[in-house]
């Protein structure tokens, strides 16, 4: 019967089946190598931005404390404000009363002014007539000569 032929070495299929494992290795090991990579530069970034975002969180609740209390502080002095501004109000409103009083006063004083220069006038008279009458003078012989020189 026949045989197998002659013995002859399968190098170029074992060969071509090895290189293959081979490369599958070799792309294996380069994408594992590619992903280690990657996975490390994705922690380091990863960690980066939790530290940028915990540094933008302080940041961000210290300015947030700032910004409470320079409200506090403004309202405060609104506050202060709004009450000095109703003192200044009632000030103003005694003030213009006054004022006004002193108008009132001012107005009645020029409308009676003649009145008041004559009523002067008259006590003034009087005053130097009875003064007069204290020094001794007599005034019921003047009064009855003009009343004399009157009916004549």
């Amino acid at each position: 019967p026949e045989t197998f032929g002659a013995y002859t070495k399968k190098s170029e299929e074992n060969t071509g089946v090895i290189s293959m494992i081979n490369l599958l290795i070799a792309d294996l090991d380069k994408e594992m190598t590619e992903a280690e990579t990657q996975e490390k530069d994705g922690q380091g970034d990863y960690e980066e931005l939790m530290a940028d975002s915990a540094a933008k969180r302080a940041a961000d609740s210290k300015s947030l404390t700032e910004k409470e209390s320079a409200k506090a502080e403004t309202e405060a002095a609104l506050e202060r404000h709004t009450e000095d501004k109703a003192s200044a109000n009632k000030e103003l409103a005694a003030t213009l009363q006054y004022i006004q009083s002193l108008h009132a006063e001012c107005d009645w004083l020029l409308q009676y002014h003649e009145v008041r220069k004559e009523a002067r006038d008259s006590e003034i008279d009087a005053l130097g007539k009875a003064k007069a009458v204290l020094s001794g003078a007599d005034y019921s012989l003047i009064q009855r000569s003009r009343a004399l020189r009157g009916s004549q």
